[in-house]
C-alpha cells in the first residue's frame, strides 16, 4: 500500500527536521516535503498535493491561521495544527479547528520543542488519523442551511431532559454548529465531552460561549447543572454528572483514563444513565474510535427512554463513534450535523 503523504509546515529548521523524523518512523506515512512559512506551504500545497499537512500555529510572514484559511479555499487539504500549550496558542487552536483543521497537537515546551521526540506517538497516531477522514470538504465556518427535508419530532415529555453530548476528532467544529443552534432559554443542560488536552477545553468553552446564545463554561467540580447552560469537560479529568437532592452537581477529578481517553464520554453517560429522575439525550458527534457506545447502552439500559442521536457519516470528519453507536441499534435519529441541533429544539419541551 502506497504511504500518505505529508508536507510538514514549520518555520523552524529543527523543528521540520524532528517532526520528518518522528513521521518517517510511521509505516503509513512518508515526507513529500516540508516548508518554512505559509507562502512556501502554499506554493508547495500545489506542487505535492498531499495527503496531510502538519501546520504551526505561530509562523512570520503568513501565520498559520492565515495559511489554513487559504488552503481551504484552494486546495482543501486535512490539516493538523501543531500550537503551544499558552493560552495564546489554545485560543488561536480553537480558532483554527472552526476554520477546518481536524486536529492538533500540543507542542510539550513551546514553538522549539527540543523534547518533541516525547510526543511521538501522539504525532504519529494524529497524523495517520487525519489520512483517514473521509469525505473531507470544508465547510463555511457559519451554519450551512440543510437542503434535507427537516422531519417533525414529537417533543419528549418529562419536566427533567438533560443533553449529553460526546465528541473526538472535528469536534470542535461539529460542537460549534450544534451549540450556536441552540436557542436562548433551552429548557435542558447540556454536557459534553471533548476529547482535548488540559488547557485547550477552556478555550473551546470560551469561543463556544461568545458564539452562542446559552452560557458555556468549562465545567469545575460543584458545578450545580442548570437548564440553559452548557458545561464542557475539563482536559485530563473526567466529569460525571452526580444527583444531590432536586440538583444535578459536576463531579470533576482526575481518575484513570477510560479506554485510553481521560475525559471519556463512556463515563459521562453512565454517570447520568445512574441518575433516577431524568430524561437523557444522548448526541455521539465525529470522532475515532468507539467512546459513548458503552455509556450509550448503559443509557439505554437504565432510561429506556433515553433519546440517542448519532451524526451522520456523510457530514462526520471522522465516522468512528457514531459508526460503533449506529451498530449497537440503539441509535433513535442519525442526522446530518446541520439538523442536529433542530432535533434537539424540537425535543426538549418549551417553558411551560
Amino acid at each position: 500500500m502506497a504511504k500518505k503523504q505529508i508536507l510538514v509546515v514549520d518555520d523552524s529548521a529543527f523543528m521540520r527536521k524532528m517532526i520528518t523524523d518522528i513521521l518517517s518512523a510511521s509505516d503509513q506515512l512518508e515526507v513529500c516535503g516540508t516548508a518554512r512559512n505559509g507562502e512556501d506551504a502554499l506554493k508547495k500545497l500545489i506542487e505535492w498535493k498531499p495527503d496531510v499537512i502538519t501546520l504551526d500555529v505561530e509562523m512570520p510572514v503568513m501565520d498559520g491561521i492565515s495559511t489554513l484559511q487559504e488552503i481551504m479555499k484552494r486546495q482543501p487539504t486535512p490539516v493538523v495544527m501543531l500550537s503551544s500549550l499558552t493560552k495564546q496558542g489554545a485560543d488561536k487552536t480553537m480558532e483554527a479547528m472552526s476554520y477546518g483543521a481536524v486536529d492538533f497537537i500540543a507542542k510539550p515546551s513551546g514553538a522549539i520543542s527540543l523534547n518533541i521526540k516525547d510526543i511521538q506517538e501522539e504525532i504519529i497516531s494524529k497524523v495517520e488519523r487525519a489520512t483517514q477522514v473521509s469525505h473531507f470538504r470544508w465547510l463555511p465556518a457559519e451554519k450551512a442551511v440543510s437542503t434535507k427535508r427537516k422531519n417533525t419530532y414529537k417533543a419528549i415529555q418529562s419536566d427533567h431532559p438533560i443533553v449529553a453530548i460526546g465528541s473526538s476528532t472535528g469536534g470542535p467544529r461539529a460542537l460549534q454548529d450544534v451549540i450556536t443552534g441552540l436557542p436562548a432559554g433551552f429548557q435542558a443542560p447540556v454536557v459534553i465531552v471533548q476529547h482535548m488536552p488540559k488547557g485547550f477545553t477552556k478555550s473551546l468553552a470560551e469561543r463556544l460561549n461568545k458564539m452562542s446564545a446559552l452560557h458555556v463554561k468549562e465545567v469545575a467540580h460543584g458545578d450545580v447543572i442548570e437548564k440553559g447552560h452548557v458545561y464542557v469537560a475539563q482536559g485530563a479529568k473526567q466529569f460525571k454528572v452526580i444527583s444531590a437532592g432536586t440538583q444535578l452537581i459536576a463531579d470533576v477529578k482526575e481518575s484513570e483514563p477510560v479506554n485510553g481517553h481521560q475525559p471519556a464520554v463512556d463515563v459521562l453517560f453512565e454517570s447520568i444513565a445512574s441518575i433516577r429522575h431524568c430524561h437523557p439525550i444522548a448526541v455521539i458527534l465525529t470522532g475515532m474510535g468507539s467512546d459513548g457506545t458503552n455509556g450509550l447502552i448503559q443509557l439505554k439500559k437504565h432510561h429506556p427512554r433515553t433519546i440517542a442521536i448519532a451524526q451522520s457519516e456523510a457530514s462526520c470528519v471522522v465516522y468512528g463513534m457514531p459508526q460503533a453507536a449506529v451498530k449497537t441499534g440503539l441509535i433513535d435519529y442519525t442526522e446530518d450535523l446541520n439538523d442536529v441541533s433542530d432535533v434537539l429544539i424540537q425535543k426538549v419541551p418549551n417553558k411551560r
